[in-house]
């Protein structure tokens, strides 16, 4: 199954504020307690290599008009039980900015989702907004990365869920506004998910917060 949406959680916290007591002690083990795991599973992971070049997601992009998709970032979200936090209104733009826009999150569960287990919410049409905030390298390094703009207020009446089964995959539009709630059930809800941008005509800004380097440069989709 496709889930086309008419999105991406901040690399700020490896585990959740839920997990500690005031004494900075974890309420829970260090393996209940882990926000995500990245961000490039896809290149030194066999097995996640293997599902992000895989034919299928060559379809995908192929389908959608891509002409030379660069992998960016991988993650797994693991949204543990109980503790899983929500995450607030945002596009995947705002961290992955190229001009013009070509960011897109494929997003794919490794369990069924749910409404309790923190599914995503969307508000179609929104990807036809501008990019309210960018996330990028503050230049006085104090602090190293700032979030500037702001999205706004949604009545949230207009947000839609999303429960896609597990192995789905759910395409997210760089300019869609997105949010996921927290995880309230009794087991966690583990997902994998990356991005990719457009090479070819596109510029992909030298202010975000991830940049390529020698020795992890943006991978292309259809020629690995």
């Amino acid at each position: 199954m496709l889930n086309y949406c008419p999105g991406y959680e901040t690399p700020r916290t490896l585990f959740c504020i839920s997990h500690w007591k005031r004494s900075r002690e974890l309420v829970v083990e260090k393996e209940k307690s882990l926000n995500k795991m990245g961000h490039a599973l896809h290149w030194l992971n066999p097995s996640f290599k293997k599902v992000t070049f895989s034919k299928k997601v060559k379809d995908v992009l192929k389908s959608l008009q891509y002409k030379n998709p660069v992998v960016v970032q991988s993650m797994v979200i693991f949204k543990h039980p109980e503790i899983g936090g929500l995450v607030t209104p945002h596009q995947d733009s705002t961290f992955l900015y190229t001009e013009p826009p070509s960011a897109v999150g494929l997003w794919i569960p490794l369990v069924d989702i749910t409404l309790q287990n923190g599914c995503l919410w969307f508000i179609p049409g929104s990807h036809k907004d501008k990019i309210y905030q960018r996330y990028v390298r503050n230049s006085s390094c104090n602090p190293p990365l700032v979030l500037k703009g702001e999205v706004p207020e949604f009545d949230e009446s207009l947000y839609v869920p999303v429960l896609p089964k597990k192995g789905d995959c759910v395409v997210i539009h760089g300019s869609v506004i997105h949010k996921s709630g927290k995880n309230t059930s009794e087991k966690s809800r583990p997902i994998y998910t990356f991005h990719v941008v457009e090479e070819r005509e596109t510029e992909y800004s030298k202010e975000n917060w991830l940049q390529p380097s020698e020795a992890l440069p943006f991978q292309s989709v259809y020629s690995n």
